[in-house]
C-alpha cells in the first residue's frame, strides 16, 4: 500500500483534466475543444441535474452534479491555458460574490434578505462595472420565457411596467388580433413573439414564473396524452378526433 496520501477529489478532478487536454499524452476530443463546442454540453447538464432534482433522484442527482462540476473545470482549463484564469480564481470570485451578496449574513448590514435587496445589490454590482443599462446581464442562452421574464421584471424596476395584469391582458388581444392579420411569414413569426412576450407578463403580474407554470403544463399533458394512448392501445392514431377528445375527457377527471 503506498504511504502518499490520495489527492482531496477537486485536486483528482483538476488533475485528470489537465491529463486529457495534455497537448502530448491528452485525448484527442478533450484537446479539440473550445468554450463555444463546450458550451452546449454545459447548458445541457445543467438541465439534467433539474430533471433529476424533478424526478427526486439522489443516487442520479449526485452523478448529474459531478458531470456539471467537469463542465465547470473543463471551461477552466481552458482559461487557464490561455492565461486567463484558473479553478482557483473561479471559486475565489464565487466565495467574493456571495459574501458581497450577503452584508446580513458576513457584514454589518443586519435585516435579512428578500427579491428586492438581491437585485438592488447586483444591480449595485452592474453599476460598477459600468453596465449602463438595467438590462445588462440577462444571459442570451436563457429559455425564451424566462429570459423574457427577467428582461420584464428588469423594466419593471425602472417603473416601466403595466400598473396592473389589465393591461397586459389587454395587450394579449391585441396581439392576437396582429397574429391573425400577419401577411408574411416574417411578420407572423414576429407577432408569435409579440403574443408569448404578453402572455409571459400577464402570468408575470399574477405572481406565476411563466417557466415553472410551462413546465408544469408539459408534465400534464404527457401524463394525460400517454393516459389516453394506454386506454385506445395501438390504435389510437387511427381513432376520429372525436373519439380521442372523449378519451381526453375521460383521463381528465381522472387527472
Amino acid at each position: 500500500m503506498s504511504d502518499t496520501p490520495a489527492k482531496p477529489p477537486i485536486d483528482r478532478l483538476l488533475a485528470i483534466m489537465a491529463r486529457l487536454r495534455d497537448p502530448a499524452r491528452g485525448c484527442e476530443w478533450d484537446l479539440a475543444q473550445d468554450f463555444t463546442t463546450i458550451a452546449p454540453y454545459t447548458i445541457e447538464e445543467a438541465y439534467e441535474v433539474a430533471d433529476a432534482i424533478a424526478r427526486t433522484d439522489m443516487a442520479e442527482l449526485k452523478g448529474e452534479l459531478g458531470d456539471l462540476l467537469f463542465q465547470v473545470v473543463f471551461h477552466a482549463r481552458i482559461a487557464e491555458e490561455a492565461g486567463h484564469f484558473t479553478f482557483a480564481g473561479v471559486a475565489a470570485a464565487i466565495a467574493d460574490k456571495m459574501e458581497a451578496r450577503h452584508p446580513h449574513i458576513f457584514g454589518d448590514a443586519g435585516g435579512t434578505m428578500d427579491e428586492a435587496r438581491w437585485e438592488d445589490l447586483k444591480a449595485g454590482e452592474r453599476a460598477a462595472k459600468g453596465d449602463a443599462s438595467a438590462l445588462e446581464g440577462v444571459a442570451l442562452a436563457l429559455p425564451a420565457l424566462m429570459r423574457a421574464e427577467k428582461l420584464q421584471k428588469r423594466a419593471a424596476r425602472t417603473g416601466f411596467d403595466w400598473p396592473d395584469p389589465s393591461g397586459s391582458e389587454a395587450k394579449i388581444a391585441e396581439e392576437i388580433e396582429e397574429l391573425k392579420s400577419a401577411a408574411s411569414d416574417t411578420d407572423r413569426l414576429e407577432e408569435a413573439g409579440d403574443l408569448l412576450f404578453a402572455a409571459v407578463n400577464y402570468v408575470r403580474a399574477h405572481g406565476i414564473s411563466a417557466e415553472e407554470a410551462l413546465r408544469a403544463a408539459n408534465t400534464k399533458f404527457e401524463r394525460r396524452f400517454r393516459a389516453m394512448e394506454a386506454l385506445a392501445g395501438p390504435e389510437f392514431p387511427s381513432l376520429s378526433l372525436e373519439a380521442q377528445e372523449d378519451l381526453w375527457q375521460r383521463v381528465k377527471k381522472g387527472a
